[in-house]
Order: structure tokens, then C-alpha cells, then sequence
């Protein structure tokens, strides 16, 4: 499959650079998976999609604020550093700007000195492995020096780093935020819940890979990063609750879609465990617990514009997507939403 055939149009000034004050006030489009009918709506009417018995599984990974900027320690050169994923206590996989002369043995300086770093390896795809020296616990530094890691197509600075975190966010570990559920506010998930539906919590630690653009001509040839993911008990039981009393399992954003494709059985259902997924849901796959989705609009060409259009339709969702250009919709992370039912 073409990885061109998920390409479309889209004017540079409707990629939204600010989150609205408001969460729950973006648009909402509702897209019948089925026969690809849109409507519009705003997300605050969320629950009125859902039904008494529907299980909404959400990602509760807490994105660090993993970018940095600091100095070469012998040449003062100054760099950005992005950290990707933890391998060790204080060894990270990590992404170096400029990469191309910093080798083995080279060390960095961040901020008044409180954080230092030499990278120890150099990985075959060009991250490299930082080993990290300071004083007290890692997160408050990190918190005091590091930056959001917004994407590159956000070019204003965020001025509350809350608003790149879900309200219900709890365990650190993600390079991304998965962006479906910024819209959510708590009073928002208190009308879901009386409503009568119910609302399981995942982790997925969101990874830059599952972001960065396809390079290669077929989508077969792509490989994914690999992520971390937890499925605790109370999770499982209530997807399986749902699943066995006929009522829907829909994911918020495609992150949660990840985590439960991967760790579901041959019929569907879904067992506490942990683990690493490089699962590449594109169109052919056939879905195993999944039957709705809450999601932001993704790039041209990305590996969730293919995950989306596995479980709606190809034609139908860049048809959608046309429609939301036409009416100017917001795209990507701070963007507007969509539900696919």
C-alpha cells in the first residue's frame, strides 16, 4: 500500500498553535465509520454519543518535560536535548540537536550546572544514550530545567505547561501528549460516569516514533518504535465487563487503541500485564476490542492517519478530513476532534 494514498491539503494556518481556554469547548466532528456520513458538534456534548455500559479507555501517562537546552562542555557549542525513553536510572535514549559531531565521551552542561550528561553510546539509528549526573531527585530537576516537548509545527511557546497534560494524567514517562484527551475536563468525565458509562484507565508512554513522518515508499516497510505499556486489573475487568455484556470498548486516541490491540487475546479480551508494543495498525487489520474511537486530526502520511483509516475506511476518513479543512476545523495536538462510532 502507498503511503502517498494517505496524503491531503492542508493551509498551514488551520495547525492550531494554542489550546482554546476552554477544553471541552473544541468542535467535535462524528463520523459513521460505516458509511462515512460527518456531522458537527462541540465536545462538551461528548457523553450524548455514548451509551449506559460503553467503557471509555483512556491513557493516564503524564508527558515530562523532556526538552533541554544546554552546552558542550569543552566547546560551549550550545545544543537541544530531547529525552525519548529511560533505559536505565539515570541513562537515557535520547535525541541530540546538533547530533552529527557529538560522539561517545562528550559531555553537556544544563542550566546553572545542577544537571550534567556524557553520552555513553551511540545508537545505530543516531539517538544516543546520555548517563546523567546531579544532586537530589531527577524529576524536581528536570521539572525546574526542562521544556514541554511540543511538536515542531507549534512555534508558540505554551504558557501554562498543564495544558500539554490530560487532567486525569498521573504516571511520568511520555515524550508526547496523547492529544485525544486534552479535550476532557474532570466535571466533563463526572457527566460521562453518571451517565452511566464507565471509564478504564491504561499507560501507554508515548514515544517520538509513533510522530515521526513514514520515510518509506510502502506502508509494509515501515517499522514502529517500540513503547511502554501497563494494563493494570480494574482496567481489564472493565473493558472485559463491557465486551462480555455487548456494550461498546471505545478508545481515547489512538495510543489506547495501541495498548489494547496489543494485549488482547484471539477473542478480544484483554488481561492485566505489561510490556513493550510496536504495533502498526494500518488498513487490513482487523480489530480485536475496539469498536469506537475518540481521536485529534494527524499529519498527512502518518501512522495514525493509517490507524484511523483502518478502523473507519480509508475514503471515508480523507473525505472527513476534507470536509474539516473546508470547514475550518483546528488540526493536530491543540486542535479539534472527532469521534468515530
Amino acid at each position: 500500500m502507498d503511503v502517498k494514498d494517505f496524503n491531503y491539503e492542508l493551509p498551514e494556518e488551520l495547525i492550531a498553535q494554542d489550546p482554546l481556554e476552554d477544553r471541552s469547548s473544541s468542535r467535535l466532528m462524528h463520523i459513521d465509520r460505516i458509511t462515512g456520513a460527518v456531522s458537527h458538534d462541540r465536545f462538551y456534548n461528548i457523553k450524548d454519543y455514548l451509551k449506559p455500559g460503553d467503557c471509555l479507555v483512556m491513557n493516564n501517562t503524564r508527558v515530562i518535560p523532556a526538552r533541554l537546552y544546554g552546552v558542550r562542555e569543552d566547546t560551549g557549542s550550545h545544543m537541544e536535548l530531547l529525552l525519548l525513553k529511560r533505559r536505565e536510572a539515570d541513562i537515557w535514549e535520547t535525541l541530540v540537536k546538533p547530533g552529527k559531531k557529538c560522539r561517545t565521551g562528550h559531555r553537556f552542561v544544563f542550566g546553572d550546572g545542577s544537571l550534567k550528561g556524557e553520552i555513553i553510546d551511540v545508537l545505530p539509528e543516531g539517538n544516543r544514550l546520555i548517563h546523567f549526573e546531579y544532586e537530589g531527585i531527577f524529576e524536581e530537576v528536570l521539572d525546574a530545567l526542562g521544556e514541554m516537548p511540543l511538536p515542531p509545527y507549534i512555534t508558540h511557546k505554551l504558557k501554562d505547561k498543564s495544558r500539554y497534560q490530560t487532567v486525569y494524567a498521573k504516571y511520568d514517562g511520555s515524550a508526547a501528549a496523547p492529544t485525544a484527551g486534552l479535550h476532557f475536563t474532570n466535571e466533563l468525565l463526572n457527566e460521562i460516569r453518571e451517565m452511566g458509562a464507565d471509564i478504564a484507565e491504561v499507560t501507554l508512554h508515548v514515544g517520538l516514533g509513533t510522530f515521526r513522518p513514514v520515510k518509506v515508499d510502502t506502508i509494509e516497510e515501515h517499522h514502529m518504535h517500540s513503547e511502554f505499556y501497563i494494563i493494570d486489573e480494574e482496567a481489564a475487568a472493565k473493558i472485559n465487563k463491557a465486551k462480555e455484556g455487548g456494550n461498546r470498548v471505545i478508545c481515547v486516541g489512538t495510543t489506547s487503541c495501541r495498548t489494547l490491540e496489543s494485549a488482547a487475546d484471539d477473542n478480544g479480551y484483554i488481561k492485566a500485564q505489561s510490556g513493550w508494543t510496536d504495533i502498526f495498525i494500518y488498513p487490513g487489520y482487523k480489530f480485536k476490542v475496539m469498536q469506537g474511537l475518540i481521536t485529534n486530526f494527524h499529519l498527512p502520511q502518518s501512522t495514525l492517519l493509517m490507524l484511523v483509516s483502518a478502523f473507519a475506511g480509508r475514503e471515508n476518513v480523507l473525505k472527513a478530513y476534507e470536509e474539516a479543512v473546508r470547514e475550518r476545523y483546528r488540526f493536530f495536538s491543540f486542535g479539534d476532534a472527532m469521534i468515530l462510532l
